[in-house]
């Protein structure tokens, strides 16, 4: 093969879109969750198993983001979720196509989903479940800290969603303190220069459910 044809089979980086995912999207989940599972097994590690209708509702719902190559070939995706009223928001999902890897395309997508997490819910703790070193770091960059379960949401929907995982023995085991993933937490209220009292904080949210009778 010569120099030319290599270079053609070398994705440019420059060419993929990466972008809020739509309805449009959705005839590209099956291929997404098949990317998943595949990158588990090569890992070692588990993962929680979703549905063509939730990725397709994350679609739907503007949760999602999908990466594109020009000539429209699936390239990577993250979703994004809200628990707990909305006060907590997770990432999750995160996955580069191995057609598409060394693009530094993990960043662009993790990038946006924490983006359109935090255009979206403001006020919201974004936290991630992840056994990936890269995740971490990224992370890390982003401004999120490790922490403990016990800081994460209480919501049972989002631990239900660790049941599909073949770690999850390790979960119950230990009484849900701690598993094979790491739990890193993104606190908007360590962001800001000055904090609020509790005492303020409960005044603000009183005056907003009385502006929502009004």
């Amino acid at each position: 093969m010569d120099k030319e044809n290599i270079n053609a089979s070398v994705p440019d980086r420059n060419s993929i879109e990466v972008l809020v995912a739509a309805p449009e999207h959705e005839k590209y989940v099956d291929t997404i969750l098949e990317t998943i599972a595949e990158a588990a097994k090569v890992r070692g590690t588990g993962i929680a198993k979703r549905t063509h209708e939730y990725v397709a509702t994350k679609m739907m719902e503007a949760k999602a983001v999908i990466a594109l190559s020009k000539e429209g070939r699936f390239a990577g995706f993250s979703y994004i979720e809200t628990w707990g009223n909305k006060q907590y928001v997770t990432t999750s999902g995160l996955i580069v196509h191995p057609d598409f890897r060394g693009l530094g395309l993990a960043k662009r997508i993790k990038d946006l989903t924490f983006t359109l997490a935090r255009t979206r819910w403001p006020n919201a703790k974004i936290f991630s479940l992840t056994s990936g070193a890269a995740v971490m770091k990224m992370n890390t960059e982003l401004g999120y800290k490790p922490v403990t379960f016990a800081e994460l949401t209480d919501d049972e929907s989002f631990w239900k969603g660790c049941e599909g995982c073949i770690n999850v023995d390790v979960l119950h085991r230990t009484d849900r303190k701690y598993c094979i993933c790491t739990g890193m937490l993104f606190d908007p209220t360590e962001q800001l220069p000055a904090k609020l009292t509790p005492q303020t904080i409960a005044r603000i949210k009183q005056l907003e459910e009385l502006e929502e009778t009004e």
